[in-house]
This record gives structure tokens, C-alpha cells and sequence, in this order.
């Protein structure tokens, strides 16, 4: 969800449907030289994230850069910092990064091994794939995370080649995930409240679940498993706009916007009734008129379902 769940986001969210137990940050690359940019800087400030229990994620293949990184996090403040080995976007993978580590072991092994010779005070947590393309590859991948002394280990239960198509391989996860010795998460097509449900009743030990685009899709997703109430069309419509303001502002262009605005859509029509001649004339809006007009018609003529539907098996 990079790029779309930023500091916007999570104001926002936190604002109108209450805070998520914790906000993951993606993604922060750190490079040779240790200092944060300016523009991670605008994510990773801790005044824009009080309030907030926040968790800064990392995209490196370099044990050194980690080591400086998650120091300086700890300096700002930051108690849990997350190694990435899940993105399965093709311009991280290149890089060997993500999920790019996930088939390279003389990489990923000194990776870990350099982390975590060193002495942290900050704890250390790592989200993953089963593997590259073969779900055997997971038991190598488990093998070589549980000599590590992990805060937790967030496991979506997929392959870098599944990409984000067909079903989450639960099965592998369960033959799995009750083996480590530190906590381990869920992530994965969590939509609905009856996901959740059924996730912790197949997995009762877990230790957290982690939602990306669900939420996305029903913001009130997490109130309404602790029994809130489910959102209403005011909320929804507050929040998509607070969301467009919010991003105008952090981009400086009302059109960059747009386009931001488009991406949140894709997830957010999930959960309202809404026929395709809407959503398309939304989709092809070319400036920030044709983009409130759609959205205006979109109120004017959609429900509130009940539950998001999930409708989506490509990344953005």
C-alpha cells in the first residue's frame, strides 16, 4: 500500500474510525549515507505520528544500512521496526529486495546474520512470503527465521509469483505457523469481519492480523469487529474527502491528487453499491472537476453495503 497509506491515512483514519492497534510505514529504503531524506523524513516524524503507534518498514539487502536505520528510528522514538521480505513489486525485486530476497539465501542469510549480531535496543520484526514460486521453499525460509530472535514474524501466505492472484495457500500456514518460538501474524484477503472471525478460529494462537487493503475498503473494518458500528455514508464521504485534502496538501497539486484519489477508489467502491458507468466515469476524470462530479454521482446513487466485497487480484 505504498504511497497510499501514508501520514494522510492514518490521521484521517484515526480521526474518524479510531485508531488500529498499529500503523505499518511503507516502505523506507535506507542507503549507504545515514540520514533519513526529507521526504522520509515527512513520513517518519514523530509529531506527524503522535498519538499513534506507528511501525516504520524497511527495504534494504544491506546489514549495515539496517544497523543505522533502525537506530536512528529508535532515536526518534520508535520501539518496533519491520524488515520487509514481502514486496513482490517488480522494481523492488530487481534490487533484490522484498520479496527479491526470498530466493536469494548467500543474500539473505548474512542479511540476517549481520542484523542481528549487533546489539538493538529497538525490536525487530520481519513480514514475509512463503517463498519465490514452490510453497516447499517455506520450510527453509522457517528454518532459518527461527534462529533469529524475531519480535514477531508477519507471514502472507503467498508467493512472490502468486503475486496478489489466486487464494492465500492457508494451508502452508497452518502446517507452519504454530513451529516458531516468537509471535507470529497473519496477512492476507482480510475484507470482511467474517474474515476475521474465521482467520482467528483457524488460527487462535496468532498474535496479531495485519490488513492492507481491506481496510482500505471498509475503514470501519476494525471498529466493527469490536463491536462499533459499521461506517456510514457521512463517514465515508468525510473521509474520502479529508483523504483528497490531506494529499493536496502533502503533494502541492490538486491534480496528483486525483490520481492518488483514484487508487483509493479502486479499493473503496468494495464496499458500496455502485454500478461500473459510475465508477468508470470516475476512473477517467482528467482534472479535479470531472473527479468531484463522479464522486458526487457516486454518493447520489450508491449504498453502504454491508461488508467490502473483494474485488481486486492485481496490484495497483
Amino acid at each position: 500500500m505504498e504511497g497510499l497509506t501514508t501520514r494522510v491515512f492514518r490521521k484521517v483514519h484515526s480521526e474518524i474510525f479510531g485508531p488500529a492497534d498499529s500503523y505499518y510505514i511503507p516502505f523506507v529504503t535506507p542507503t549507504s549515507e545515514p540520514k533519513f531524506t526529507e521526504r522520509q523524513m515527512r513520513e517518519l516524524n514523530p509529531a506527524l505520528n503522535s498519538g499513534l503507534n506507528v511501525i516504520p518498514q524497511l527495504l534494504t539487502n544491506k546489514p549495515q544500512d539496517f544497523e543505522w536505520a533502525a537506530k536512528a528510528l529508535y532515536d526518534l522514538g520508535y520501539s518496533e521496526v519491520n524488515l520487509n521480505l514481502g514486496c513482490p513489486a517488480g522494481t523492488v525485486v530487481a534490487k533484490c529486495k522484498g520479496s527479491g530476497l526470498l530466493r536469494n539465501f548467500d543474500v539473505l542469510r548474512p542479511l540476517l546474520d549481520g542484523i542481528f549480531s549487533q546489539e538493538h535496543q529497538i525490536k525487530i520484526s520481519i513480514k514475509t512470503r512463503l517463498g519465490w514460486s514452490n510453497p516447499e521453499e517455506f520450510e527453509d525460509l522457517a528454518n532459518l527465521y527461527s534462529q533469529y530472535p524475531l519480535a514477531k514474524l508477519i507471514i502472507h501466505p503467498r508467493l512472490k509469483t502468486d503475486q496478489y492472484k489466486g487464494d492465500c495457500r492457508k494451508e502452508i500456514f497452518e502446517a507452519n505457523f504454530n513451529k516458531f518460538s516468537f509471535p507470529v501474524g497473519y496477512n492476507g484477503d482480510i475484507v470482511s469481519t467474517k474474515d476475521i472471525h474465521e482467520t482467528l478460529g483457524r488460527f487462535p494462537t496468532l498474535s496479531m492480523l495485519m490488513v492492507g487493503r481491506g481496510l482500505v475498503a471498509d475503514p470501519a473494518l476494525f471498529r466493527k469487529f469490536n463491536r462499533g458500528s459499521a461506517a456510514s455514508k457521512a463517514e465515508i464521504r468525510d473521509f474520502s474527502e479529508k483523504l483528497f485534502t490531506g494529499y493536496t496538501e502533502a503533494f502541492g497539486s490538486a491534480k496528483n491528487a486525483v490520481m492518488r484519489m483514484k487508487e483509493y477508489w479502486f479499493f473503496q467502491l468494495n464496499l458500496l453499491s455502485t454500478e461500473d458507468k459510475l465508477a468508470k466515469k470516475l476512473f477517467k476524470a482528467k482534472d479535479v472537476q470531472q473527479y468531484e462530479d463522479a464522486v458526487e454521482a457516486i454518493y447520489e446513487n450508491s449504498d453502504i453495503l454491508p461488508e467490502a466485497r473483494f474485488g481486486w487480484h492485481k496490484p495497483l
